[in-house]
């Protein structure tokens, strides 16, 4: 399968190391920025580097497109590769907006290609032993989660510049996808969102930003995603509270809390979870392979991240 790159950051490269490991696959061209781009295909002999994606994507020896370039761009680029014909894999959000992300996924069934949206976080071992263990806890009512990411000075980066990052919320939509996935559908939305920085609002050095759900089945969550120069000590915690126990990680170090006791749980490292991601993809593409991720429950957390954010506008609860 030839394939071609978008992107020549710090994702690209890690995808194009996977892919040049596998025999299958021949790296045709990379498409970013110049100088970037030209170190990836020296490393991995690519012989071909554009400047513009829009090259890239036309190009009939290109048969998978790799998207791995910022936020704003994700949706046009998709939309693209999959009217050329090819398939394609990005990181998620795979658009800004839930109806442009509906269309893609459209288009892509439509012409019968894959449309991949990595969501790394489903792979790694705090989901799956939420998973393993999530019954024990009897009937679930309360999730969080929440990730402050201290950083100083902030880089001059497209990561804190919101035209091009987007509302935080969708930038991270995994934040809310994990959530997503173990709980169904959201009923409601409410959500607050500050940033700091002397360059608002073309660029942060600090955003912080809540939201909190409530889904059909009753299970209310809260969602905190934060960075920047005002943070001090970082975090990623997630607890799930429930009739019969409760499940509480910090990192990758957790617990099951029952009447019966603690039960240590680990999730390891999360290490190499691109390459899982990778690998769950080329097994598709070439045996049919099940994909670990389904198009509803990204939609859907794409509806509540849009959702979240016409709360922190209006500062109104918004129904789904």
């Amino acid at each position: 399968m030839r394939v071609g790159v978008v992107g020549s950051g710090f994702v690209a490269k890690l995808r194009t190391e996977i892919l040049s490991q596998d025999a299958r696959i021949k790296l045709v061209a990379i498409a970013g920025n110049p100088k970037k781009a030209q170190v990836i295909a020296q490393e991995f002999n690519i012989p071909k580097v554009h400047q513009y994606w829009s090259e890239l994507v036309v190009r009939p020896d290109v048969d998978l497109v790799v998207i791995c370039n910022v936020n704003r761009d994700h949706g046009t680029v998709v939309g693209q590769a999959l009217r050329s014909g090819k398939h394609v894999i990005i990181e998620y959000p795979l658009a800004f907006q839930l109806s442009e992300a509906e269309e893609l996924v459209k288009l892509a069934q439509k012409r019968n290609l894959l449309l991949h949206v990595e969501h790394i976080e489903l792979l790694g071992g705090v989901h799956q032993l939420v998973i393993e263990h999530l019954a024990k806890v009897g009937t679930p009512f309360y999730a969080r989660y929440s990730t402050k990411s201290p950083q100083r000075p902030v880089p001059d980066k497209w990561t804190y510049k919101p035209e091009l990052f987007g509302f935080p919320l969708t930038a991270a939509v995994s934040r809310l996808n994990r959530i997503i996935v173990l709980f169904g559908k959201v009923k409601s939305v409410s959500c607050q969102l500050r940033y700091s920085g002397d360059n608002l609002p073309r660029q942060f050095t600090s955003c912080v930003c809540n939201a909190q759900l409530q889904f059909e089945n009753g299970v209310l969550a809260d969602i905190s995603y934060s960075k920047g120069e005002n943070f001090w000590q970082p975090e990623r915690a997630m607890e799930l509270q429930g009739s019969k126990g409760a499940l509480i990680f910090s990192g990758d170090k957790g617990k099951l809390i029952t009447a019966d006791g603690e039960m240590e749980l680990d999730a390891g490292t999360t290490r190499g979870l691109f390459k899982k991601d990778t690998e769950n993809v080329l097994a598709h593409l070439f045996t049919g392979t099940p994909l670990y991720t389904n198009h509803e429950s990204i939609l859907h957390s794409l509806a509540v991240a849009n959702a979240a954010e016409k709360a922190a506008a209006t500062q109104q609860v918004i129904m789904i």
